[in-house]
């Protein structure tokens, strides 16, 4: 046969046509077995049984009832290749799970329900009469900080509660006294009795490692459901929040679409290894349920708040004494310097504090720009001890992370255009509100 189909190819009888048709056929026949080939290659799969063509035999020497068989046997090929994809996307389901159901066997132990009850007089019906007590009861979570029988959770959980009591994922209940609260980040520390209950801490993590996409689990009590998990994902990190229990705002939060509810407020929001990377503590919501929008206290946080409320029941801050904005292209051009610089516009100085007395200013005035006020006069902020200031958040951070009361910093400014200026300010602080 092979001996026919040649001697029919080398025939001067076959037209140009011919000889056309029959090389549209093969060529077409080793693109298909080309794209088999590559296909198998794409997907990771080994085949010991697919065909390969001699390379000493001309492309166009290949018998067309030969390509066929190879197509053919192909085939099962190729259902093998969709069998082992779901094997492998059921694998990586099973995997996913398996993290999943791990975090939770290992960190549930370590996890609690907060039960908290405020007691205050009803006011009776006539002046001057009592009215009997009531009771005020709610719900939170938190986490064991470590052997010593401290608990985490939110200030906004137990704030004026005369009665707390920490439930454990297996009944166990004690009665907790607060150590110490910070309201301006949101977090307290409890002291559960000494009952000889096993209190495994959790394990820390680094929020400034957290990258969006990351895994996140969130373990708690939402609704009253006690001990629920839920996951999701890192939606945003270095977001800015207000507190909720003061006027200063919390830097560097971690935003998350993991569902958070009433009642998760104070529990750890995990990684894939089971990590504590942020406390719960904040959703947006238009209905007071999850809205894909939550928001944790970075752990890095904690770790510099904790110990201070441990030891002398409150932590302090440092304390410029201003408020102000992100500098904008439009503010930029209002206060005269280009559009493209970087820095915090002053809206505001506290009297007689550190920058009203080092001597920096505030704005004085407004301009209205497509029907906005712009405020306008105010110092520019562009640099602390050398380190940059491009927006608020940095300015909240760098203040945070690096400073103390009492310490003198170095701060760079523009004044009423380009000319850049510097002051020593000596940092005071945080007054209560």
């Amino acid at each position: 046969m092979s001996n026919l189909m040649g001697n029919i190819r080398n025939s001067p009888m076959i037209s140009t046509l011919g000889r056309v048709a029959w090389f549209f056929r093969i060529t077409m026949v080793t693109l298909v077995l080309g794209l088999l080939l590559s296909a198998c290659a794409i997907n990771g799969v080994a085949n010991d049984q697919t065909a390969s063509v001699d390379p000493e035999i001309a492309p166009n020497a290949v018998p067309i009832s030969l390509a066929e068989n190879q197509i053919d046997e192909a085939k099962p090929e190729s259902s093998g290749l969709a069998q082992n994809s779901a094997l492998n996307a059921d694998a990586i389901v099973a995997a996913h799970e398996e993290v999943i159901s791990g975090i939770y066997e290992r960190l549930v132990p370590s996890v609690v329900r907060i039960r908290s009850v405020r007691q205050f007089d009803q006011i009776g019906s006539l002046p001057g009469s009592p009215g009997s007590p009531e009771f005020e009861r709610s719900s939170g979570s938190g986490f064991v900080w470590d052997d010593q029988g401290h608990i985490v959770t939110n200030h906004h959980v137990i704030v004026g509660a005369d009665r707390v009591t920490v439930i454990f994922a297996d009944n166990t209940e004690l009665d907790a006294t607060l150590l110490g609260s910070d309201p301006d980040s949101d977090l307290a520390v409890l002291q559960v009795e000494d009952s000889g209950h096993i209190l495994p801490p959790v394990s820390l993590g680094d929020s400034s490692a957290v990258r969006v996409g990351n895994i996140a689990v969130a373990i708690g009590n939402p609704f009253g459901q006690e001990f629920t998990i839920t996951s999701g994902i890192i939606s945003a990190v270095g977001r800015t929040i207000r507190s909720g229990n003061s006027q200063f705002s919390i830097p560097q939060v971690i935003q998350t679409d993991a569902p958070i509810n009433p009642g998760n407020s104070g529990g750890p929001l995990l990684d894939r290894q089971g990590r504590v990377i942020g406390v719960n503590t904040q959703i947006i919501s238009s209905s007071g349920a999850n809205s894909g929008i939550g928001f944790a206290v970075p752990i890095n946080t904690a770790k510099r708040v904790i110990p201070g409320l441990i030891e002398a029941g409150q932590y302090e801050y440092a304390w410029l004494g201003i408020s102000g904005i992100t500098l904008t292209g439009d503010t930029a051009e209002l206060t005269g310097l280009p559009r493209n610089t970087r820095g915090t516009l002053i809206i505001e100085i506290a009297p007689g504090g550190p920058a009203d007395s080092a001597g920096l200013h505030g704005s004085d005035s407004t301009n209205t720009i497509d029907g906005l006020d712009f405020p306008v006069g105010g110092d520019v902020i562009v640099a602390i001890d050398g380190s940059p200031i491009e927006e608020i958040d940095q300015l909240i951070s760098y203040l945070i992370e690096n400073t103390n009361p009492g310490e003198e910093v170095a701060i760079e400014f523009f004044r009423g255009g380009a000319t850049k200026e510097t002051l020593m300010v000596t940092l005071g602080k945080r007054p209560g509100f």
